[in-house]
């Protein structure tokens, strides 16, 4: 599916993206491109600014320049991805750096842009990363169990019926399992179905597959 079909952006409104980058008008060019996007943002110039917004708030993104303030922001990559949060971090270069970049993907990183940026591949790989925040893996009990990652607007119960949908159960079976009407259980599939840009329920099964 298009991603550019099934990514609405009004979803963006609960996500946040922290940028972090020493460099004033790099800082301040992704701010207003993230939220013409309607993403909130933060903003952080050094480390110690870093460390303690991303401690009042988790991001949803994280946008991390190799270099910052002549501080190297690997170790900081890995401590993120250590956490198993979820949180997609994409790397910035002030120039090409190729063992950098093999690092960084090895360590985790979504992807590596090197300035200048170009601003529609880089939206475009964000919007990508967080669809596939919705993935599967295998249960002891050999069923699938779909686990949300960053999909924040997904409510508990939302989750729980995105999981049997994705076994396979209809409305009737999912709402024995659930204790709630096969009804309910179609408003919430359908609630589902249009915060994960799905146009059906096998559209809503393939997106969480091919995740």
């Amino acid at each position: 599916m298009n991603s550019e079909i099934s990514y609405r952006p009004f979803l963006n409104r609960d996500r946040l993206v922290h940028i972090v980058d020493s460099d004033e008008p790099t800082c301040d060019g992704l701010d207003v491109l993230f939220r013409l996007e309607g993403f909130q943002t933060a903003i952080s110039r050094n480390s110690d600014d870093f460390i303690a917004r991303f401690g009042q708030r988790r991001p949803d993104v994280v946008i991390l320049n190799f270099d910052l303030e002549g501080e190297d922001m690997l170790p900081a990559l890995r401590r993120i991805k250590d956490m198993r949060s979820g949180i997609p971090v994409f790397m910035l270069a002030d120039r090409p750096l190729v063992d950098g970049t093999v690092e960084a993907m090895r360590s985790g990183a979504s992807d590596v842009f090197v300035k200048p940026v170009d601003s529609e591949r880089f939206v475009r790989a964000v919007r990508d990363t967080l669809r596939r925040d919705v993935h599967v893996k295998p249960s002891h009990d050999g069923h699938r169990e779909v686990e949300i990652r960053g999909f924040s607007q997904l409510t508990p119960r939302e989750r729980e019926v995105l999981q049997l949908v994705t076994n396979g159960q209809s409305n009737k079976e999912a709402g024995r399992e659930l204790g709630i009407s096969p009804r309910t259980i179609e408003v919430h599939r359908a609630r589902v179905m249009e915060k994960l840009g799905a146009r059906n329920t096998a559209d809503l099964i393939r997106i969480v597959l091919t995740s």
